[in-house]
């Protein structure tokens, strides 16, 4: 991918925390930090489409991978341009040709579960079947480095609390981290920077996502788009999100913290290295 067909993007990322006063146990005034939160109306060739609950740490990067995991546009060269202008809290979207049946491709909105009520249009379970992922395998070794390198990501939520982090990672290096008011932004941020980035499907084998939101379908659904074959979690995995990771054989890891984990689905991609996990402690019966 050229220079020339990529998109404008404003760089319009705002403070992601404010201070104020709250008042302790004893009385007292402390001042603290908490996550801004701010609503984002995305408009697609002055069609009002949806609106985003986000910290705006990257409201284009935020945009783009929304416009691509509801499959609404095909190639990131169909853009034209991204502005986003915080001071009436909107995301203009100026496509290059214009959206085929906009209104048919958006008229089936689910709203999801979780943080930031993310959404997902419905044909995007329809299509589930025709995504192919790559054949990829974890280590034990490289899990562990995974988590580690979470714990000892600087972040809002150490700060300020209440926001969710996404990561992509090659192996145990971190290619990106992002974090947001939901997991669904977070994981969209993401999906965008690849899809500027142009990774392609034949750069996602070795990939594997990070978060520390639950593993909902639409999660399970957006890590897949993305061509990510494993995903790892530090919370656990709802009815649907099992399912659907068995349905396209996604491995799925869950509860993984320090050297805790359970793999939910697609153990087959993991390397199992028990030795690793230490003396496992038995109870007194």
């Amino acid at each position: 991918m050229t220079q020339l067909n990529l998109p404008y993007l404003t760089q319009a990322r705002l403070p992601l925390t404010q201070e104020i006063a709250a008042v302790n146990e004893f009385g007292e005034l402390n001042p603290v930090s908490i996550p801004a939160e701010r609503a984002l109306t995305v408009y697609v060739d002055k069609r009002e489409l949806v609106t985003l609950m986000t910290l705006g740490a990257n409201p284009e990067l935020l945009v783009l991978g929304f416009l691509r995991n509801q499959r609404l546009l095909k190639s990131v060269q169909e853009i034209e341009s991204i502005t986003v202008d915080w001071d009436v809290g909107a995301a203009a979207v100026k496509t290059r040709h214009g959206i085929d049946h906009i209104e048919e491709k958006t008229s089936r909105r689910v709203v999801t579960t979780g943080c930031g009520q993310g959404s997902v249009f419905g044909d995007l379970m329809e299509e589930i079947d025709s995504i192919a992922l790559p054949p990829a395998s974890l280590t034990q070794s490289q899990l562990y480095g995974i988590v580690n390198a979470i714990r000892l990501q600087e972040s809002t939520y150490k700060s300020a609390g209440s926001v969710h982090g996404c990561a992509l990672f090659r192996g145990e290096e971190m290619l990106m981290f992002v974090e947001d008011v939901g997991r669904h932004n977070a994981i969209d941020t993401i999906a965008g920077w690849m899809w500027l980035q142009d990774i392609t499907m034949m750069e996602g084998n070795d990939k594997v996502f990070y978060t520390t939101g639950r593993l909902t379908s639409e999660m399970v659904i957006k890590s897949a788009q993305m061509n990510v074959p494993i995903v790892i979690s530090r919370s656990g995995i709802t009815q649907m999100g099992h399912e659907v990771a068995k349905r396209i054989g996604l491995c799925t890891v869950g509860r993984a913290t320090n050297k805790h984990f359970l793999c939910y689905s697609g153990a087959e991609r993991l390397k199992l290295q028990p030795e690793l996990a230490g003396v496992k402690l038995r109870s007194v019966a």
